[in-house]
């Protein structure tokens, strides 16, 4: 289990003003995703958040005012009004980043039910289904990584050849595409994750402050999410509240349910950016190999065979995660790099002939 205590620096804490502006922008929010949820049950619940986010927002208040502070003002800024705008044409379950972002909860709740997934009762059952979903993430993310590589390396070393025999040059442009690829990857990796992270940090930094702030009402916007989503009102309060009694699981329920969000897909940046760029390179060697290694035949030969191999091979692999047949997967993944490598390589040529 994730130890949040480890997400949010000593001293990173909100003011009672800014907590206040929070809870109202929720509110906010909740009430415009209120008017324009089709559901009623959902509207429903969204209408009992925007409550329970005003009612929060007068303990902020209060207590700011508690400190010397004048009457706050609410007034919608920019982010929230283009936030309203794309709610008009995206579903909010398409919107889920942006408003966990907002902070916005209750968004498990477009979470589809399927028979046999029960509603959690216990703090070891929260999220198990999703962990058994994204398992094979990493394998999976490999994959694509590999095939990134190969197919991209291949299609400009042909392209490449096309235009020219000079086996040199044909090899210091792919080593040259290996690292420009592998490092573009890493660094896509590096900012996506490390984007995704602050924005889970920030919004567990929130959930932190206002869990201790009022358990009671965090406990009863947990019940409110639980009761759309089926379970009876009598029932979900007491889950509820029993799963928020442990203070070292209540961030974590918190998290995945309020938030919508998957605290196990946490990882580090520069792990992603480094598996990413290993991925990547693995897949891009395949078609350079011939023009390091001597195999005994032409190396643009060389290589356009061992590239259709690792094809194939990566087509197969991919039909673990689809379910299709391995064999017409790999002959597709195949048949894709083939006409990649062959209109690179005829472009080359036309290249090479008309301005060489």
């Amino acid at each position: 289990m994730l130890q949040f205590c480890l997400l949010t620096k000593p001293g990173d804490h909100m003011s009672a003003l800014d907590s206040w502006q929070e809870e109202m922008r929720s509110a906010w929010l909740y009430r415009l995703l209120q008017r324009t949820e089709p559901d009623p049950a959902r509207g429903q619940l969204f209408l009992q958040l925007a409550e329970a986010a005003e009612h929060q927002a007068d303990v902020w208040r209060t207590l700011h005012q508690q400190q010397g502070g004048t009457e706050p003002f609410f007034t919608t800024t920019v982010r929230l009004r283009v936030v309203a705008l794309l709610l008009h044409f995206i579903r909010p379950q398409r919107l889920r980043p942006v408003l966990a972002a907002m902070k916005v909860r209750g968004l498990s709740v477009y979470d589809t039910a399927l028979p046999g997934h029960a509603m959690p009762t216990r703090i070891e059952q929260v999220g198990a289904r999703h962990r058994a979903i994204g398992s094979g993430g990493n394998l999976r993310a490999a994959v694509f990584g590999v095939n990134d590589g190969l197919v991209s390396n291949t299609s400009l070393i042909m392209g490449v050849a096309g235009a020219t025999a000079d086996t040199a040059l044909i090899l210091t442009t792919g080593v040259a595409g290996l690292l420009a690829g592998a490092l573009s990857m890493a660094a896509g990796e590096y900012v996506s994750m490390r984007s995704q992270r602050e924005m889970y940090e920030y919004q567990i930094g929130l959930e932190r402050e206002e869990f201790a702030q009022y358990p009671e009402e965090e406990a009863e916007e947990l019940a409110l999410i639980y009761h759309a989503r089926g379970m009876g009102l009598a029932e979900a309060r007491e889950v509820a509240r029993k799963m928020l009694t442990d203070p070292e699981h209540a961030l974590d329920t918190l998290a995945r349910e309020e938030l919508g969000l998957n605290p196990d897909d946490l990882g580090s940046p520069w792990g992603a950016a480094i598996f990413s760029f290993l991925a990547f390179t693995g897949g891009a060697l395949i078609p350079l190999a011939p023009f390091i290694i001597h195999l005994g035949v032409p190396p643009l030969l060389g290589a356009a065979v061992l590239a259709g191999v690792a094809l194939f091979g990566v087509g197969a692999a991919l039909s673990l995660f689809t379910g299709r047949g391995a064999v017409w997967g790999g002959f597709r993944m195949m048949l894709i790099g083939a006409a990649s490598g062959l209109a690179t390589y005829a472009i080359g040529h036309w290249l090479g002939v008309n301005l060489g």
